[in-house]
């Protein structure tokens, strides 16, 4: 453990703050690219805007059961700090394993991905290169400059997130305001292809991810008992509306049939009013809603890294807080340097999105789960807000989860297998660290100095 003199998380965030962070979390690239085969698992113009509104119905229960953990328990590591106190240290630490090895320099890394491919369009200086590096260059160079920004202070990380989430909800506003504006376009094409309802509905629910950020810097947030509540709920149905005003924007221009065959929705949406230059705009738009993305992400997950420092030894390094910033450095310092590893020998998205999935939705049931659990173990805690529908909304989302890991297991076993295998070598690892860590304790109960100078009793 840290000793007492360790610098700590001072509240800075407002209500407003924090919900631009959630907001600009969420609305990554996903919108963009899975709009037209979401609509190819229904059937209608009012089945995709059915499948949305599911969407963000889900993950507002999902929510609401962090909202009760995070108002409760305002502490900073959002899971990590739910699944300790539900099941004990080994679930907490197994959680920060796999957030700090796969699945947020993975999930950094693909968005910083989605932007560079998108930045390309607009300016690609190593385009007549024998072999292009022009992807990963921008990819990496993301993220090292948002990194530095989270480095500086917490004032520059937050104010780089609103002003990104800020322009990304202007623009997708802009693209309904156009859309509206302007004569339908429905050329005839062929009939969509299909999906599976449930390869749709796990593709909505890929997109609303990240409403579960704000539970990782609860002790940043100025009054957290109410705000963190307010900004998890804001911040969900905000994205939702948002949601459900594209897809209708998409439809309005597109048609149904238009929008499922469609290769780029957005800029197919603008090119009737933009001919020449709707491209263009769309790219800088996906660039900066990526960019908010990655800078969130960064922000958040370096906070559950600091957490696991600071409890456990073996990862005391990234459990340091600089007094000068307000930051917790060696986290966002480590964090992006795998981010950056994994940039230069990562696949595609789809293929990162299904390595993670299976663990990620494991934890999300464990942390659901955990408010029964909690409200059983630890039934005198104060608790400021309490899920609203519960337990009905609890289990259903909990089942959602449990489908989810199924439906990734069953689609790619191999990949699940090898992510399940990266998660049990954190059980050593922690069963290591705990060792070390009674070791220290004896060490500091004889003194640093050196050894005990009595001998110690055989018996």
């Amino acid at each position: 453990m840290n000793p007492p003199s360790q610098d700590t998380p001072t509240p800075a965030l407002s209500l407003f703050d924090s919900t631009c962070l959630i907001v600009g979390i969420i609305i990554g690239v996903g919108i963009y690219q899975v709009a037209p085969d979401v609509a190819k698992g229904t059937s209608s113009g009012f089945g995709v805007l059915g499948i949305w509104v599911v969407g963000g119905l889900i993950s507002l229960c999902g929510a609401l059961g962090y909202a009760e953990l995070a108002s409760t328990y305002p502490r900073e590591g959002g899971d990590y700090v739910y699944l300790t106190r539900a099941y004990g240290p080994w679930a907490g630490f197994l959680f920060g394993w796999v957030q700090l090895a796969i699945v947020r320099p993975g999930d950094i890394a693909v968005l910083a991905f989605a932007f560079a491919t998108y930045a390309r369009t607009l300016y690609d200086p190593w385009a007549d290169w024998s072999v292009s590096y022009g992807q990963s260059i921008y990819a990496t160079a993301a993220v090292i400059l948002l990194t530095l920004i989270n480095i500086a202070g917490v004032r520059e990380g937050k104010w780089a997130q609103n002003l990104l989430t800020t322009v990304k909800v202007l623009g997708l506003l802009a693209i309904v305001g156009v859309a509206a504006a302007a004569p339908q376009h429905h050329t005839p094409v062929e009939a969509a292809g299909t999906l599976p309802w449930s390869v749709a509905l796990i593709l909505v629910l890929f997109t609303y991810g990240g409403w579960n950020e704000m539970a990782y810097v609860a002790a940043e947030v100025k009054n957290p008992r109410r705000n963190i509540v307010r900004a998890l709920v804001l911040g969900t149905v905000a994205v939702t509306g948002l949601y459900l005003l594209v897809n209708a924007a998409f439809l309005h221009a597109l048609g149904y049939t238009g929008m499922a065959n469609s290769k780029a929705v957005a800029a197919h949406t603008l090119s009737g009013v933009f001919p020449r230059i709707g491209g263009k705009l769309i790219s800088a738009l996906i660039c900066i809603s990526a960019l908010g993305a990655v800078n969130g992400l960064i922000f958040t997950g370096a906070r559950i890294s600091f957490a696991v420092g600071s409890d456990h030894r073996v990862f005391r390094v990234l459990g340091t807080w600089n007094r000068r910033t307000g930051t917790p450095a060696s986290a966002l310092l480590v964090q992006g340097f795998l981010a950056v590893i994994l940039i230069v020998s990562l696949g595609s998205f789809v293929n990162t999105l299904l390595y993670t999935a299976a663990a990620v939705y494991s934890f999300y049931l464990a942390t659901s789960l955990a408010v029964i659990v909690l409200r059983v173990r630890d039934p005198h805690a104060e608790r400021p807000y309490r899920v609203t529908g519960y337990p009905v909304t609890t289990m259903v989302f909990c089942a959602v989860c449990a489908f989810l890991i199924y439906s990734a297991v069953a689609y790619k076993p191999g990949m699940a297998a090898v992510s399940c295998a990266i998660v049990l070598v954190g059980l050593p690892v922690y069963w290591l660290g705990k060792r070390r860590s009674a070791r220290g304790e004896r060490d500091d109960i004889r003194g640093v100095s050196g050894p005990d100078p009595q001998p110690e009793n055989p018996i």
